[in-house]
């Protein structure tokens, strides 16, 4: 009887153990990095993506040179959306991209923003005088702003307005420029503007080489197929509609 009473605690403790449910892994969360440019758009695809899968998602969002610097210094990203395809590639030839996970997302469109009222319709307004400041991202490491210079000297401005011009970390920080009144106007992504107040207008495409936007999975990423479940989503027709109600062009020509 002794030895029972004894025992029974030891058994009392299997039991309790037994009600006691084992902790659930907890999902995984993918690292993005993603250029400025589609952080409305991104965000927006994130909710659909975890709503269906139930794997959250965290946003590193910047100028696509800098990001792409981090990532070749090793930053734990799982996941690169850049605003071109010459750094995607660039970090493939290094071994920082799986070169197998490249794909073309969207393509870019670029526009002349305004908040001030400033009578800017087309690039060759630019050099009026009541054109002050002008806002570009930083051409060394924003492909927007690259191709806002681009535009302004196909449209033969580029020298006229060099001195006016006030650089963006990146192209949210240039529609941030323009959207506060800070500059007069800014040359911007298309998608940054939407449901925004202002004034937009088109640049012509002509004027600009393409804004071919393209992303790949980190080769060193502990989560690649999580990370490749995303692009896929990002390239189905989920987000390909989200990115299109955005203002971009898809690579496919739909």
């Amino acid at each position: 009887m002794k030895r029972a009473f004894l025992l029974l605690p030891f058994i009392l403790g299997l039991i309790l153990s037994a009600c006691v449910p084992l902790p659930s892994a907890e999902p995984v969360t993918l690292t993005v990095s993603a250029a400025a440019n589609v952080q409305p758009a991104f965000e927006e695809i994130a909710t659909a993506f975890t709503a269906q899968t139930g794997m959250p998602v965290s946003f590193n969002f910047g100028a696509t040179g800098a990001l792409a610097q981090q990532i070749a210094a090793g930053a734990p990203v799982d996941l690169f959306a850049a605003a071109n395809t010459a750094d995607v590639e660039a970090l493939a030839a290094s071994g920082h991209i799986a070169s197998d996970t490249i794909t073309p997302y969207a393509i870019g469109r670029l526009v002349l923003y305004s908040n001030t009222g400033a009578d800017v319709t087309r690039v060759e307004d630019l050099t009026q005088l009541a054109v002050k400041r002008i806002a570009i991202a930083n051409p060394s490491r924003a492909p927007y702003g690259v191709a806002a210079r681009e535009a302004m000297g196909a449209a033969g401005v580029l020298d006229a307005v060099g001195d006016r011009l006030v650089m963006g970390e990146n192209v949210g920080q240039a529609f941030q420029y323009a959207e506060t009144g800070n500059v007069d106007v800014a040359f911007v992504p298309l998608s940054l503007t939407i449901g925004k107040a202002g004034v937009v207008h088109p640049v012509p495409q002509a004027l600009y080489r393409p804004i071919v936007q393209a992303l790949g999975v980190v080769s060193n990423s502990a989560n690649r197929t999580a990370a490749q479940s995303f692009a896929e989503f990002v390239t189905g027709p989920a987000g390909q509609e989200i990115l299109l109600r955005y203002g971009y062009d898809l690579p496919g020509g739909d």
